[in-house]
């Protein structure tokens, strides 16, 4: 009778934990395989977390491989499309690129887990909108990061401006008043696409709309005119190339060897600024995109990265594990302050209030975007009519034809069909 009874109580047991999984009875321990991009967390962070997580999760093994950028797509379209052990079982992308993923049903739905435990409704629009495909959630937000103004302090007090205008209007008649005696106003290239989107989104326009299905080219609306015309009449006050974009020359180099009163650019450029003129290190300052009023920053567009699991994982629940401790309030803060991004929820943005140019960001990051959330909108940027059409503009053209223009090789380029 007794040996029945422990037969009976080991089989129950099997039942519930599985064989060899009982507490201190020998466990079999599991390896999560996670892709992250290079230079996304430093080594020292990594360190710290794999031995945190192995430590609380004692049945799971992390095995951290850090990938290129170049060349990822197609990469990660394999690891989806090939069952296999040696396969991730998480992966960082790029926060616009989760629909791609999603089209072909690669990647595992997570839209339970973000709205019952990882708190969906706080996370950046930014990161959290292209996270979607349809209704549900495939991509987890892990960090931001976004353009600010970043401004020479030296050059607002010669000009006679104490503090960083906190409107757009604002922001126009300090930039005229910057740009004088040999001083450029801004450095505003006149290509620099992803601060037009800001301002066309602060208008209420879009760079494209999906009506019943199609995607539609929407340059020429009222509203997303509005904020061509705004990005011209500041592009103006500076010397920006018409047709180029911020990284053709570098701004980085031309902010630091020119008398540039300001530039739009993500905080992180101010090293490489600093690095070329390191007279500049104590001059320069930072505040978000202004907004239209002056109780919110504007519209900014928001890049980062969502952690993404992949349908054929062999280790679902440890890939879950993973993500839930990532993109957690814990570890997210502290990737936040090791690598000055923005945390991926409004409400921890206090964690980099100490540092003045991340600051800046986590409060444009709150009136963050993303590029429309459509698989071929990385063929719109490959051809990208947009940069043209700002060209145009910029050089005398009439902005409703050329929007018009533009719009319609958007459309073309998002509707097309292969078959």
């Amino acid at each position: 009778m007794r040996r029945r009874l422990l037969a009976l109580v080991c089989v129950s047991a099997s039942l519930l934990t599985g064989c060899g999984l009982m507490p201190g009875g020998g466990t079999e321990r599991h390896t999560v395989t996670v892709w992250l991009m290079r230079h996304s967390a430093s080594q020292e962070f990594l360190d710290r977390f794999t031995e945190d997580f192995e430590r609380t999760h004692p049945g799971l093994d992390l095995d951290i491989r850090i990938q290129e950028w170049t060349g990822i797509g197609e990469k990660v379209q394999t690891a989806l499309e090939t069952a296999g052990e040696d396969g991730p079982d998480v992966i960082e992308v790029g926060n616009t690129q989760v629909a791609q993923y999603a089209e072909g049903d690669g990647l595992l739905d997570l839209t339970l887990e973000s709205m019952r435990d990882w708190g969906r409704d706080d996370w950046l629009p930014g990161l959290a909108e292209p996270g979607k495909w349809g209704t549900q959630q495939y991509g987890i937000p892990w960090y931001a990061a976004n353009r600010v103004v970043v401004y020479r302090k030296d050059l607002f007090r010669q000009a006679g401006v104490t503090a960083p205008p906190k409107t757009r209007d604002e922001w126009l008649a300090v930039t005229e008043r910057l740009d004088t005696g040999g001083n450029q106003g801004i450095y505003l290239a006149g290509q620099d696409w992803y601060t037009l989107a800001g301002f066309i989104w602060e208008e209420g326009g879009e760079l494209a709309e999906e009506r019943g299905g199609v995607w539609r080219g929407a340059l020429d609306s009222p509203a997303a005119l509005r904020g061509m015309d705004f990005y011209r009449r500041l592009q103006a006050l500076g010397d920006g190339p018409v047709d180029a974009d911020e990284e053709h020359p570098p701004q980085a180099g031309v902010f630091a060897r020119g008398r540039v009163a300001q530039i739009v650019a993500v905080p992180g450029l101010a090293r490489a600024v600093v690095q070329q003129n390191p007279d500049l290190e104590d001059e320069l300052g930072y505040f978000p995109v202004p907004g239209r009023t002056a109780g919110k920053p504007g519209a900014v567009f928001t890049g980062g990265s969502d952690l993404v699991v992949p349908a054929n994982t062999g280790s679902r629940e440890g890939a879950v594990e993973v993500v839930a401790a990532l993109a957690g309030a814990r570890w997210n803060t502290e990737l936040a302050r090791t690598m000055n991004y923005v945390p991926n929820k409004a409400s921890l943005a206090g964690s980099v209030a100490g540092e003045e140019g991340v600051a800046a960001m986590a409060a444009g990051a709150a009136q963050g975007r993303a590029t429309p959330i459509t698989p071929e909108w990385g063929e719109v940027e490959a051809d990208n009519p947009i940069k043209e059409y700002m060209t145009a503009v910029l050089t005398g053209a009439d902005p409703a034809t050329e929007a018009g223009r533009a719009s319609r090789r958007i459309t073309e380029t998002l509707d097309f069909d292969p078959r």
